[in-house]
């Protein structure tokens, strides 16, 4: 089902507002079915967007054609050497955090069209639902969407760029259709791998019910390799712990 993305009117450059205003990027929309990217480049690449998101939902949608239990599983599944690299990839992000491989699916689909568009434009932002791949020039603050919190849309995350390309994802229980055995209203991961990052925000994510809980999901996003700092928005109550520099937005 789609869900209109009403955050993306919130902020001038949707989650994400580069300190330069967004003046040296053109932003445009890219939809295929459920896919819906925001994204941000030295030029418009909408069209070799589109090409891009349309290969690999093609390769997901065959291979769950065949494998029906990818899209389904909440568990990691065996690796599949003959599977695509998309597929594969999805796969080892999983088996990282013990989710299921469509966990991270949408930190995926940023993070290949991501790289795709890299060969043409030196500076990309693509968000896809609140996971966001991007590899910017300056300093950039991506603005927390955390539903009905008081602390939504007041908080953001200050990205270096030289610790781009990163991957930006954030998962949660009150927002959205995507799966969550949590209640937190924003768990957001920093990471090189924004399919890491998508996975480990859904797997912490899981663990939080209430406040109560914060520091058992911090203790847990701590073992895993990959993870640069993470943030957990509950209510009024938010925690975090890594590389993780929070601004006022």
């Amino acid at each position: 089902m789609y869900q209109k993305r009403t955050y993306r009117n919130l902020i001038h450059g949707n989650k994400f507002t580069p300190e330069r205003s967004c003046r040296g990027l053109t932003y445009f929309q890219v939809f295929v079915k459920e896919t819906d990217l925001y994204i941000g480049a030295n030029k418009d690449l909408s069209k070799e967007a589109r090409e891009a998101v349309l290969k690999y939902r093609h390769q997901i949608e065959e291979y769950i054609r065949r494998v029906p239990e990818f899209q389904k599983s909440l568990i990691p599944l065996a690796l599949d050497p003959f599977a695509p690299r998309i597929i594969k990839a999805m796969m080892e992000a999983s088996r990282a955090v013990n989710v299921g491989p469509m966990a991270a699916v949408a930190g995926t689909i940023s993070e290949f069209i991501g790289k795709e568009l890299l060969n043409q434009s030196e500076e990309i932002i693509v968000e896809n639902g609140g996971d966001i791949f991007l590899k910017t020039s300056s300093k950039t603050s991506i603005g927390i969407y955390a539903g009905m919190s008081p602390l939504s849309n007041r908080m953001g995350i200050k990205i270096n760029p030289d610790d781009t390309p990163l991957g930006v994802c954030t998962s949660s229980g009150t927002v959205g259709h995507s799966i969550s055995f949590g209640r937190a209203d924003a768990v957001t991961v920093v990471s090189k791998s924004a399919l890491l990052a998508d996975a480990a925000a859904t797997a912490i994510g899981n663990l939080v019910k209430d406040k109560g809980d914060f520091n058992r999901a911090l203790e847990f996003a701590g073992k895993i390799d990959g993870i640069m700092g993470v943030l957990i928005i509950r209510g009024k109550e938010m925690a975090v712990c890594g590389k993780v520099e929070l601004i006022e937005i």
